[in-house]
């Protein structure tokens, strides 16, 4: 019983701080490349996270203007970015282009909750509840 007791606050330790990777168009916006898309139920939720304890990582294929125009959404909409394409912490063990995280949200990853063309915020939220990151 202790051991089980254990592992379980480890685990939990774990999901307190994790880090978040997430795409732009089709994940926090709906699909307008090079214009910055609609709202699309995200904000939210990445502010949940963000109060949980999480970082976010941005990790998009946006580049030069368009990444700057990513980059401004988050500060408008008050939430914080831990790295952008990178995770600052990883360059202490590894050279790897791919930012680390626990978790991707991307609306081209294999079996993220979709409305239409772009994330289903809703879903994702529920998923983030049910794994108790949230």
């Amino acid at each position: 019983m202790k051991l089980v007791h254990i592992l379980e606050n480890k685990f939990l330790n774990f999901l307190s701080n994790m880090y978040i990777a997430v795409d732009f168009d089709g994940t926090c916006v709906t699909h307008r490349y090079p214009a910055i898309g609609e709202d699309i139920g995200a904000v939210p939720v990445l502010k949940e996270l963000v109060s949980k304890g999480h970082d976010l990582i941005l990790w998009t294929m946006r580049g030069g203007e368009e990444l700057l125009d990513a980059i401004k959404w988050f500060q408008e909409n008050e939430i914080p970015l831990f790295g952008i394409q990178t995770n600052p912490t990883q360059a202490k063990w590894t050279n790897s282009p791919k930012a680390y995280a626990q978790v991707y949200i991307d609306d081209a990853a294999l079996g993220c909750p979709l409305i239409n063309d772009h994330v289903d915020w809703i879903k994702v939220r529920e998923w983030l509840v049910e794994k108790q990151v949230l």
